[in-house]
């Protein structure tokens, strides 16, 4: 059973994702602090006072925000308001209902996400006020100190892709069918492109919404999943759909499910019966769930909780059985391991917890130091939420297994807004190699929205951008050998929400914007 604070605390940093999936920003009143001129004794004493109201009042929803998560302005102006409006403090900020569709304002009260009766008083909230602007740095903190990136990337060649005339890319999906060497691309105009290996179209198909997710199944038609809403929503009409022929376009499989932007597909309960296992990463509301042999009356729900974005399935603990790996985002941050008890019934393990607004978006099990067992490459930089300001805590991680699924953080490389990473041997010598994009462009060096870390051994890696990946704000990435030449190549996808966003780097000297990045591998 959910906690009862949960359902109001979900969102307090939410993350939109995905999907990499969007929060949209307010602007609320000033906050006032109600006590006078306090003394510096009766300061440090109502700072001690705040600190134990807001362990006691956000600990039961999440890891206790830390004051140091963000600035000074950022709390007073945007974290504090959304608190206070989760805690009942109507007048904490501006309306949360303002500009919700009547279905999700429905949704929400029924959630009591915003509760009519505060539930703590105005004394009790001033001190919580007080003691996050007191505590808070006055800027943002600088990223910690790291290995230079080299702005020149020799093992790669880049080419942009433009495959529609549109002014504005947004990629949404990447996915690389290697049974018959194709590309699938999803687009946020509702379309679905499929490009050969030499980037040219082939198929195209439009479709209800986003397209998030694609699987190829053997002998059958290409399952593609859509998100329902790429802005955020707590109205499940996502679908999964089949890619049909050019008269009869697509096909509805399952629908009404909550925002989701993952699927897989594995016999989860042995029964000889393929199981599908989503992500409905949601808003306020969603959920991991899995339907027993792709029937939705027959649903199991992991964890009733918005934010899943990412799972996998591997046999954990090596008992034979498919187990689940998942990484959660929103308020509830963190990595859980689900072990399959048998008969369909899992025991979930989380493995790791991380705190609000720390923006976790994306995650696989790979082993770094071959020792047999599965350690995370982890990613955190989802930044369009409540505390959009740079985070020295962003960035791409390695967490080591001990063999008993413990995991430690082994090594940091920060990188604002990282949206997702790689591990492949890019450079065929033996070892794993680090691929990764960034969503949130740092625009005084926008280049590095795609690092390529070279690992030299004992996780020491020599970093590598190039100039092309300015071009983009990247959202999605494929590793494949697209030109069959036996090394892995990387095709990374843009994502603009507008015309305003791309006059940023236009400032910058930058004009072209492809849909698409080519990194061909030059290995060999």
């Amino acid at each position: 059973m959910i906690h009862p604070y949960a359902r109001r605390c979900f969102l307090l940093f939410g993350l939109m994702g995905m999907l990499f999936l969007l929060t949209t920003a307010f602007t609320p009143k000033k906050s006032t602090d109600v006590n006078p001129a306090p003394t510096q004794n009766a300061l440090i004493d109502s700072v001690a006072v705040g600190k134990q109201l807001a362990q006691k009042y956000c600990q039961t929803c999440h890891l206790f925000p830390e004051p140091s998560l963000a600035d000074q302005k950022t709390w007073r102006t945007s974290l504090l308001p959304n608190m206070g409006l989760r805690l009942g403090l109507k007048d904490a900020g501006k309306n949360p209902y303002a500009e919700l569709a009547a279905e999700d304002e429905r949704i929400l009260r029924k959630l009591n996400v915003y509760p009519e009766t505060a539930l703590l008083s105005r004394e009790e909230w001033s001190y919580i006020v007080r003691y996050y602007e007191k505590e808070a740095p006055a800027e943002p903190l600088p990223q910690k100190a790291h290995a230079p990136i080299s702005e020149q990337l020799p093992q790669f060649k880049a080419l942009g892709i433009t495959l529609s005339e549109t002014p504005v890319p947004q990629t949404t999906l990447l996915k690389y069918n290697k049974n018959t060497s194709q590309l699938y691309v999803g687009d946020g105009r509702n379309e679905v492109y499929v490009v050969d290996s030499a980037f040219q179209l082939t198929s195209l198909w439009s479709v209800d919404s986003p397209p998030v997710d694609v699987d190829f199944p053997k002998n059958a038609k290409p399952r593609l999943l859509t998100v329902g809403s790429f802005k955020p929503s707590d109205q499940p009409r996502g679908r999964l759909i089949t890619l049909d022929t050019a008269t009869t376009p697509t096909t509805i499989f399952i629908d009404s499910l909550p925002r989701p932007v993952q699927f897989t597909v594995a016999d989860l309960n042995q029964d000889g019966k393929e199981d599908v296992l989503f992500c409905g990463f949601g808003h306020n509301a969603g959920k991991l769930f899995w339907y027993d042999g792709f029937v939705p009356t027959n649903e199991h729900v992991l964890k009733a909780l918005p934010g899943a974005r990412k799972v996998e399935i591997r046999d954990f603990n090596n008992d034979k059985k498919p187990d689940i790996m998942v990484l959660m985002a929103q308020a509830w941050e963190g990595v859980s391991i689900f072990y399959n008890q048998g008969n369909g019934n899992f025991r979930e393990k989380t493995v790791l917890q991380f705190p609000p607004a720390y923006g976790v978006s994306y995650i696989e099990s790979a082993d770094f130091n071959n020792d047999g067992f599965p350690d995370i490459l982890l990613t955190n930089g989802d930044n369009w939420d409540y505390s959009a300001v740079p985070k020295n805590y962003h960035g791409i991680r390695i967490y080591l297994n001990d063999g008993k699924d413990n995991f430690r953080e082994a090594w940091f490389f920060p990188l604002h807004g990282t949206s997702k990473a790689l591990a492949r041997d890019f450079d065929n010598d033996g070892d794993l190699d680090i691929a990764a994009i960034s969503f949130y462009t740092d625009l005084e060096r926008p280049q590095q929205g795609f690092v390529y870390l070279s690992n030299k051994g004992k996780l020491n890696f020599e970093a590598f951008s190039t100039p092309e990946a300015a071009a983009g704000k990247w959202l999605t990435m494929e590793a494949a050998d697209f030109d069959k030449d036996g090394d892995i190549d990387l095709v990374l996808g843009s994502y603009f929400h507008n015309v305003g966003e791309l006059s940023k780097l236009i400032f910058k000297g930058i004009l072209s914007f492809p849909q698409l990045l080519v990194l061909t591998n030059q290995q060999k």
